[in-house]
């Protein structure tokens, strides 16, 4: 076909618009215009695809205008050869609180929206898009992990034709866990920490799917699991937190200290193995079972030489887990002369080990 493939942009964690539709006139509880409605927008305890506050019904309406209405923009200008032949570029908007295999089956409908409105533009009908049709997928930070497991879980019936990814955690950042200790980290369009941050982000299910998981990311203790996906890793402030949600609002917070605690560990323990089986499966991604076919077909963007945290220091205190956050663990050794010792560099987000994916080699990988 002589035109090219619509494209779908998958944006980052907390880049969608959040309104709560169950008001007649949808209120916004999350957008670009400072309105963040931390309140609004956590997730109950007892069941985390819905909200803390019912009734409600809080879904994603649009992609943040800054920074992807200008990206959008440049791509549907530049793929556009004649202006009475529009090449459609579409945003995704999503709910980026949830789980990615949740966020994977609503891309999944999306892109075959996409296929069946494309049809119905008549340059496209004559061009022939009808007789194999396909679209080019573009994702940044976390859409990138969402593409990622559509296509290892779709495989040769998902009809993507390209890929490109741009600055992409496919083996997590450290600033994840950051911020769910802190509520500080470089994630999504702006950094900013408050202890309602916090809170909403130790009950945001999607977090926990940004761990790190590559080798050396943790150093822990004698006696501590150097796993972030195991419950027995991670502070007993965020126990606490989770505990004390449980006590406000869970159906069965009516219990001891001790059982809220007992709960609120197994829920984090939930939202951990779900994030790791999920990351084990993206890990499993062979592009030859798709139709992207071969590294040629990806094009994997991977920002560096800039100061970003490499690793994660867990000492003990008091005999508990405690996030040890010192400025030697961020770094830029990207003009160091040692091959081994440049990896230790990132776009101040994702560390360069933490944008490597399994199913392409180094070489394949464009640094910028």
């Amino acid at each position: 076909m002589a035109l090219p493939n619509p494209v779908v942009v998958v944006p980052g964690i907390t880049a969608s618009d959040l309104h709560d539709g169950y008001a007649v006139s949808p209120e916004a509880v999350w957008s670009t215009l400072l309105n963040k409605n931390y309140d609004r927008i956590l997730l109950h305890p007892d069941d985390l695809r819905y909200e803390l506050q019912e009734p409600a019904r809080v879904v994603a309406t649009a992609v943040f205008g800054m920074p992807y209405g200008s990206f959008i923009e440049e791509l549907r200008h530049n793929l556009t050869e004649h202006r009475d032949k529009p090449v459609p570029v579409f945003p995704f908007p999503y709910d980026w609180r949830q789980p990615l295999d949740m966020i994977e089956r609503q891309l999944e409908v999306f892109v075959d929206e996409v296929i069946a409105r494309t049809k119905l533009m008549r340059h496209y009908h004559d061009a022939g898009f009808g007789d194999d049709p396909k679209v080019n997928l573009v994702g940044h930070s976390m859409g990138g992990l969402a593409i990622a497991g559509y296509l290892q879980r779709r495989g040769m019936t998902a009809p993507v034709e390209k890929v490109a990814t741009l600055g992409t955690p496919f083996r997590g950042s450290l600033e994840a866990p950051i911020k769910v200790v802190t509520g500080t980290a470089s994630l999504g369009p702006e950094q900013s920490s408050n202890s309602r941050e916090r809170e909403a982000a130790r009950l945001t299910p999607a977090l926990y799917h940004l761990l790190p998981s590559f080798p050396g990311s943790v150093k822990t203790a004698d006696g501590l699991p150097d796993d972030l996906y195991s419950v027995y890793t991670w502070q007993q402030g965020v126990i606490d937190t989770l505990a004390e949600f449980i006590r406000l609002h869970g159906l069965q917070g009516r219990g001891s200290l001790s059982a809220r605690r007992t709960t609120a560990r197994e829920l984090l323990a939930d939202m951990l193995t779900h994030a790791h089986t999920h990351r084990r499966r993206i890990e499993q991604l062979d592009l030859t079972t798709t139709h992207v076919g071969s590294a040629a077909g990806w094009l994997c963007v991977v920002g560096v030489d800039a100061t970003t945290r490499v690793r994660l220091q867990i000492t003990q205190k008091n005999g508990k887990p405690f996030f040890e956050l010192t400025s030697e663990d961020r770094c830029n050794k990207w003009e160091d002369a040692n091959p081994a010792e440049r990896e230790d560099t990132g776009d101040g987000t994702v560390p360069f080990k933490g944008a490597v994916p399994t199913f392409l080699e180094r070489r394949h990988m464009v640094c910028v």
